[in-house]
């Protein structure tokens, strides 16, 4: 049986000030798990890097073919030096948790994780339930929520997440339905008995 290897690396200096900073913000803004989410894509966006770099020498189609394959992925890449010029952000923009919270169906980064973990996430018929998915331009219309609303007999519940039915937002209310713009929560407030 093969060992498995690590597919990143740490960083050499662990107390950069700089560098905790900018991950942090990374973290916050992405809705990341950990930092290892952050070195994982830097590494990934490194061996592009590497391909890039091997290619400059090589034949113009094989330059043509693997710009396609990157803009198929999703990077916004004309040339061999925009390639070269990706960074960590770029990638971690393609993945499923992102792109997500990017098509306004969950109101944070990290609701967005919790639907993908839980299940409620499916691209096209599949269900996927990891978010570091990299989705490509051809499964991106493809993608949309799974959740069942499921509305109890005695309406005692205080608050309902309402999932959005073909990109359009739904508000359910005891008298009738809405379609709105965004996604909201609904709250109800909670009969206390005596």
């Amino acid at each position: 049986m093969k060992r498995k290897q690590k597919k990143y690396s740490r960083p050499r200096n662990p107390f950069d000030r700089i560098r905790i900073d900018e991950e942090n913000e990374i973290r916050k803004k992405y809705g990341l798990k950990n930092k290892k989410e952050i070195w994982k894509a830097d590494a990934a966006i490194g061996r592009i890097r590497n391909l890039a770099k091997e290619l400059i020498t090589k034949s113009e189609e094989e330059k043509q073919a693997f710009v396609g394959r990157l803009q198929k992925k999703g990077f916004k890449v004309e040339t061999l030096a925009d390639a070269l010029g990706l960074n960590k952000e770029d990638w971690l923009k393609r993945r499923l948790q992102t792109v997500i919270f990017a098509k306004g169906f969950v109101t944070t980064p990290k609701q967005s994780r919790q639907f993908v973990v839980h299940k409620h996430v499916s691209v096209g018929d599949r269900i996927v339930n990891i978010p570091s998915y990299m989705v490509s331009l051809e499964e991106e219309p493809l993608v949309k929520l799974n959740i069942v609303l499921k509305l109890p007999d005695n309406k005692k519940d205080a608050k309902k997440i309402v999932p959005p039915a073909e990109n359009k937002k739904i508000k359910v209310s005891e008298e009738k339905v809405e379609v709105l713009e965004k996604p909201e929560i609904i709250e109800k407030p909670m009969e206390v008995k005596a």
